[in-house]
């Protein structure tokens, strides 16, 4: 191929990308789409009432845990047009726009808020389901969700025929759920999930509104005109002082949330390889993300790990990155200090609610890990709960064998050892017979209960 050829063939495949990419191709005339980003902008009359009620019906489907309700809660939402009106009065200079914009969603965030309060107070379902409590922290993804959606939504909200991608923004970036959350914490004073939602909210709002400005300067719509230069200036500077304000924060807060979101998926990994010990479970695991290196939290359930293993694994952190975390172990949890089986019901009933966290973050392999704690611990449960002995039946059937037997009573209980600081699980007999019995008789009693019974070790108390 020739140079000219090669020419011809860069020249075509420009032609063919730059057709299928314009922009132009069935765009509305700006002053249309203006005009209708500063209808949507407005909460008055309709646009009031449907927000309330939208709101109540995002509410009810994160007090029932259904994401159906939610969904259906969010296509109706009118909360995206103060947000675009933020990001177009950006683009094109429009400083009235943009206070509109602003004017309005506050209005809008204070009357959905009041009203999700006003629900959640009177509501009899008091417990934080699943839903609700994955609009509590902002990650990495919400800023990436928002920021392509609000490109989406402009986009599409600047053609000629109006897609279905509004609405579908509108349910991606989930702006309405987060409102109804801080409702909901201020309904149970909860400030930690209340500033949590707003934190979510405020971070989908902005980068709507970034991304939006950015699609607008990129379909160059003409800038406002004014009378005055100076007016002009100090309107410009204005507006590049309110996105400049506005994007840096929002770009840290977004480089934090990269981070943090790498030392969550690196503590992860570490903890699922590095704790793979055959008698030995994790139980829970929590990884704290801070800007001197984080740490990890991990509780252990069954045989205790010895120093030299836990001086390994904080050795082997630098090979997942995280040599500057701090690897803390605790290992409270054994066989031998679970007094009684309630106490082995409780840790399972904790590792099951915290699956609720697990399932939106749709961590498999975390699901199987927690999956495999809680059958470990049903099948301790199981070995107790099999432990019931039938203390008559087996009375009965010693009495057959010793006339005189007068009391008999069985239970399990933990010995410890003071020489080797050893502790084991004995099955102890009390035998009282009516006459005496040689030592033989009480030998003999104590290898027919362990055959009977199908355990280790019994002990006859005379």
């Amino acid at each position: 191929m020739n140079d000219a050829e090669a020419t011809r063939v860069v020249s075509s495949l420009k032609s063919f990308l730059k057709d299928r990419f314009n922009l132009k191709l069935d765009q509305e005339r700006e002053s249309v789409t203006k005009a209708d980003i500063e209808k949507g902008s407005d909460f008055k009359g309709a646009n009031l009432w449907i927000l309330i009620f939208a709101i109540l019906i995002a509410s009810i489907g994160l007090n029932v845990n259904s994401p159906a309700i939610i969904i259906g809660a969010m296509l109706i939402s009118p909360l995206m047009g103060p947000i675009i009106g933020i990001g177009l009065g950006a683009g094109v200079y429009d400083m009235p726009l943009i206070r509109k914009g602003a004017r309005n969603l506050l209005i809008a965030m204070v009357i959905s808020i009041l009203t999700s309060t006003i629900y959640f107070l009177i509501t009899p379902l008091a417990e934080a389901q699943s839903e609700l409590l994955s609009r509590t922290q902002p990650s990495l993804w919400d800023v990436l969700i928002a920021f392509f959606g609000g490109m989406a939504g402009i986009i599409a909200g600047s053609r000629k025929e109006k897609s279905n991608a509004i609405p579908g923004v509108a349910i991606a970036t989930a702006l309405m759920p987060p409102l109804c959350t801080a409702g909901y914490a201020l309904a149970h004073a909860n400030w930690a999930f209340f500033f949590g939602a707003l934190f979510l909210f405020f971070i989908n709002c902005v980068f709507i509104s970034v991304s939006t400005f950015l699609v607008v300067r990129a379909m160059k719509y003409r800038k406002k005109k004014f009378d005055s230069p100076v007016i002009e200036k100090r309107v410009r500077q204005l507006v590049t002082a309110f996105v400049v304000i506005t994007i840096i924060p929002s770009v840290y807060l977004a480089y934090n949330l990269v981070r943090k979101s790498i030392f969550e998926q690196k503590a992860r990994t570490f903890i699922i390889q590095e704790f793979d010990f055959p008698d030995t479970q994790v139980i829970k695991s929590e990884s704290v993300f801070d800007q001197n290196g984080g740490r990890i939290e991990v509780t252990l359930f069954g045989k205790k790990l010895s120093t030299e293993v836990l001086d390994k694994l904080t050795v082997d952190l630098a090979d997942y990155g995280l040599d500057k975390s701090q690897l803390n172990v605790r290992q409270a949890y054994q066989e031998e200090n679970l007094a009684s089986r309630d106490e082995m019901e409780k840790m399972s009933l904790s590792l099951k609610s915290g699956l609720i966290e697990d399932l939106y973050k749709k961590n498999e392999e975390v699901l199987n890990n927690k999956t495999a704690q809680i059958e470990l611990l049903e099948r301790q449960i199981n070995q107790m709960q099999s432990r019931q002995y039938p203390v008559n039946d087996i009375s009965e059937e010693l009495r057959i064998q010793y006339e005189d037997l007068n009391e008999f009573s069985l239970m399990d209980g933990y010995v410890r050892s003071l020489t080797s600081n050893k502790i084991d699980t004995i099955t102890f007999a009390m035998v009282t017979f009516s006459e005496d019995h040689p030592k033989a008789d009480y030998q003999k009693v104590s290898r027919w209960l362990k055959l009977r019974l199908k355990v280790d070790s019994v002990r006859i108390i005379n």
